[in-house]
């Protein structure tokens, strides 16, 4: 029987997830800024309430990003500390497919349709990354990228898209120009969607060495300038 631990703290939610003989345990708590002081007594709580030992898993997933620097950062830490420890295999997981699955899981049937995720990714702009499920399994049709709101929309224009999920609906409204398309604005549970996601990974074998784990960063620059944050601003108020 598979073994498997799961945490993600790329957003403001800490998920943490648990595979065992006895089922799954799936938590989801505020995270941000307390993800890095509470991540790692979370995870050995769940662990010794399952009774189960670090050295007795398979291996210990990670939600890689995108999404929140910090957030990243202290998930890839912590999984690369932990299997240093316990020598195990590392699963890194995109952390906006996590979103993909658990919008699945809301909606049913989504087979051979294209699902987009769209998370705000703060200083007006997006992540997002097209997904597909079929036989299955998940395959990535457009791969996580950030986007401009009117670059998006160019896209979906171009190819509407059949669902759309994720935090970037509630921050940005109908800036987003959604179309037909199915909307899932608020996740049920990100830790069983995680994994879900990452136990379809390790049986497909998509491990890595704790050394070679790391964080997906698809901005360079963190923080906006006083005059660009104002000129954000500007913008939004001319928007409105």
């Amino acid at each position: 029987m598979t073994r498997l631990l799961a945490f993600d703290t790329s957003t403001d939610t800490m998920s943490i997830g648990l595979l065992t003989a006895d089922g799954v345990r799936a938590r989801d708590e505020a995270g941000g800024a307390k993800a890095s002081a509470r991540l790692v007594p979370e995870v050995l709580a769940m662990l010794a309430d399952a009774g189960c030992r670090m050295q007795e898993l398979d291996a210990i997933a990670f939600g890689c990003g995108p999404g929140a620097f910090t957030g990243l950062r202290t998930a890839c830490s912590v999984a690369q500390g932990l299997a240093f420890g316990a020598g195990k295999p590392v699963v890194p997981v995109d952390s906006l497919l996590i979103v993909a699955q658990d919008a699945r899981a809301q909606l049913g049937d989504v087979a051979d349709a294209d699902l987009w995720v769209a998370m705000d990714a703060r200083m007006d702009e997006i992540y997002a990354g097209a997904y597909r499920w079929s036989g299955g399994r998940w395959s990535v049709q457009s791969a996580p990228a950030l986007y401009a709101v009117e670059a998006l929309n160019a896209v979906w224009q171009a190819a509407p898209p059949a669902v759309v999920a994720g935090s970037a609906l509630d921050a940005f409204g109908d800036r987003l120009m959604l179309g037909a398309a199915t909307a899932v604005r608020q996740e049920r549970s990100r830790a069983a969607a995680l994994i879900e996601v990452a136990s379809q990974h390790l049986a497909d074998g998509c491990t890595t060495d704790a050394v070679h784990a790391l964080p997906v960063y698809l901005r360079d620059k963190v923080a906006l300038t006083t005059q660009e944050r104002e000129a954000v601003r500007m913008a939004k108020e001319a928007a409105a």
